[in-house]
Formats: structure tokens, sequence, C-alpha cells
């Protein structure tokens, strides 16, 4: 008899994790070369400013992926996202320390989790997380 993997059982509603980051401006460009986006609001200081910003804009997507740290620290290595959605009411710039929380909701075999950004006290972006167990034989990573 076989049984079906769960969410980890020392994971209770409520349950959260911070992870913090200061976004530097070698990392933009690390993100830069990843994803080849060269838009001005994220490589260029000058039309970043144009445009209100006291710098760079942080590509979202860079932001976003600090949730997936606090995600991996709260679930462990059992599971891994299966959804991830979220939404920034503003841009981030480079020198800004953002604080990415995962915060369990429900947790039946997979894990729902609230995603929470924010810098000092301003709630700056907000989403949700689905995690499932990992399976052997469908989640396997193949040889490349």
């Amino acid at each position: 008899m076989t049984t079906e993997p769960h969410a980890p059982a020392h994971l209770e509603p409520g349950q959260s994790i911070t992870f913090r980051k200061t976004m530097s401006v070698a990392e933009q460009g690390f993100f830069t070369g990843i994803s080849g986006n060269l838009g001005g609001l994220y490589v260029d200081r000058a039309q970043a400013r144009a445009q209100g910003l006291s710098d760079m804009a942080v590509f979202e997507l860079a932001a976003g992926a600090l949730f997936t740290t606090a995600l991996s620290r709260l679930a462990g290595p059992t599971m891994r996202i299966e959804a991830i959605s979220f939404r920034f009411a503003r841009a981030i710039t480079l020198g800004e320390t953002f604080e990415a929380t995962a915060t369990v909701g429900r947790t039946n075999g997979s894990l729902t989790c609230l995603l929470t950004g924010r810098i000092c006290d301003e709630q700056v972006a907000e989403g949700e997380a689905r995690l499932v167990p990992v399976r052997a034989g469908t989640d396997e990573a193949a040889d490349v």
C-alpha cells in the first residue's frame, strides 16, 4: 500500500517566514543577462529617473523570486511550486530592502501560501503560491 505525499506535518495555517534582500546593481546585471530584458526602466538610471523613480527599477520577477526563497525555507525539500502569482502596487528600486513573506494558508495535501511583499512598513506586493509534494517518477530531473 502506498500513501500519497502530503504537506509537511509541522506546518500549520498562520506560520510564516520572511526573506529580506536589498537588490544591488550587480544582481540587477545578472538578471538582465539571464532574462535578456534591456528595458530602460531596469537598466538606465536616466530613463528611470525621468519616470520619477529614485533609481533603476528592480525586475519584478527578480523581486518575486525572493518569495521562492521564503517558500523553500518554509516548506522544505519535499515540496515544489506548482503555481505562483504576485502583483506589485509600485515599482521597487535598487537600494530598497524587499521583505518577501510566505504565510501558510491551507495544508490539504498541497500547501497554499499567501505572499506579502513589504518595504519598511509599506505593502508593495501580494500574491499566492501553491506547493505540491515532489513525486518520484513524475518530477525527477531529466539528464540533459
